[in-house]
């Protein structure tokens, strides 16, 4: 049984059969989300027995379109947690600031490609990931170790994007680019249902959010809106802030500009690869939700980056990747605004581990060769013990 009704187009409003593989509004070629028949969801499931749940994102089975017939194909990915930042939040004058740690998920991230080679090799389907050569190294080693046929090509995503939407209907392959079906956000939906479980169901007070194609920015408050009319939620979301990377910022443009929609942002650079996005799909319900909830878009250098990822690291032991890291350098440029941050509770979203990447360059550790005593001599110098 699937508590799914219909899938509907989120600009248009024309409704589709659920049960029809689609990737795009038939009508009028946006982005489509699925929707649930919610009264039926609240009769069948209880806060009570969700605790008497295991973890992982299938604990909200009710809110995915997966029916009960279905083999759920996992690696006990979900359930990732929620972290409190105490030493980073001081730094800041903040009261409450947390971190929700989706590092910890099985391929150290949600990211598309890696996750599609590894799911598909978990249940024995053929992958293919096209990606462009910028891409991180490791992300394209995990891709290769599960199996997947992965190709580079010259470009951003979104020249991935296109090859891939021209070749795969060709080829009988399904598109798997963000928010090209409706299914990827009910995934990235479950982080803001797992963080409204984890704050003991109510939501921060500002939400920032690393924006490349943006299906969490997106997801989050679906998933509130959806615990809201189930009644299990009350007051207003929270304000949302999409953070972008200074070479690729097509979201904050947009939204400095008051524009309906993003356009594609120019020669996107930076090391950030999850927000080298210069044309993200769901451009136009992002800004939406910027807007409605009174939140804002910021931009930051990649200097900011780098010494936000150290900061992170050496005030709270996360090291994260630059795409987290972007929030927390976004945190200074509020404060430096003068937005009211010390007495807000804050909510980070921390998409992926620094383990994806190339890590940062550092000196030379200290060799530790010698007598007991010239040892012990090199650590105090070092140290200044």
């Amino acid at each position: 049984m699937s508590f799914v009704s219909h899938v509907e187009c989120t600009v248009c409003g024309a409704h589709h059969d659920a049960k029809r593989l689609l990737t795009v509004c038939e009508k009028c070629g946006q982005m489509l989300a699925v929707r649930y028949d919610l009264p039926r969801v609240k009769a069948s499931v209880t806060k009570d027995a969700l605790r008497r749940r295991g973890p992982g994102m299938y604990r909200f089975r009710e809110l995915t379109p997966v029916g009960d017939s279905e083999a759920l194909v996992t690696l006990g990915e979900g359930g990732t947690p929620l972290l409190e930042l105490p030493r980073l939040a001081a730094h800041f004058g903040i009261r409450k600031l947390w971190a929700k740690d989706d590092g910890q998920n099985p391929t150290g991230s949600f990211k598309a490609g890696g996750a599609a080679a590894v799911y598909a090799a978990r249940c024995g389907l053929p992958c293919v990931v096209i990606v462009p050569r910028g891409t991180p190294p490791a992300a394209v080693a995990e891709a290769q170790i599960a199996g997947a046929y992965v190709f580079t090509i010259e470009g951003s995503i979104a020249t991935a994007g296109r090859v891939v939407a021209r070749v795969a209907p060709q080829l009988g392959w399904f598109d798997l680019s963000t928010l090209k079906e409706p299914y990827r956000l009910e995934g990235k939906k479950t982080i803001g249902l797992e963080v409204a479980e984890q704050l003991d169901w109510r939501m921060p007070e500002i939400l920032l959010y690393p924006t490349g194609g943006g299906t969490g920015l997106v997801g989050i408050p679906k998933g509130y809106e959806e615990l809201s009319a189930m009644g299990w939620l009350s007051g207003s979301l929270p304000r949302f802030f999409a953070v972008q990377a200074d070479g690729c910022a097509p979201v904050v443009k947009a939204f400095a500009a008051g524009a309906e929609t993003t356009t594609a942002w120019e020669n996107p650079t930076t090391h950030a690869a999850g927000l080298r996005v210069p044309s993200p799909f769901a451009g136009r319900q992002m800004l939406r939700i910027l807007r409605e909830t009174r939140g804002g878009a910021l931009a930051v250098t990649e200097t900011a980056i780098q010494d936000a990822q150290r900061l992170v690291a050496r005030t709270e032991g996360i090291w994260t990747a630059p795409e987290s890291a972007a929030l927390v350098a976004a945190l200074a440029q509020l404060k430096d605004r003068g937005e009211a941050l010390r007495d807000a509770e804050i909510m980070l979203i921390f998409t992926g581990a620094g383990l994806k990447y190339e890590p940062p360059a550092f000196p030379a550790p200290t060799d530790l060769d010698g007598s007991e005593e010239e040892i012990l001599a090199r650590v105090r110098r070092t140290v200044g013990a």
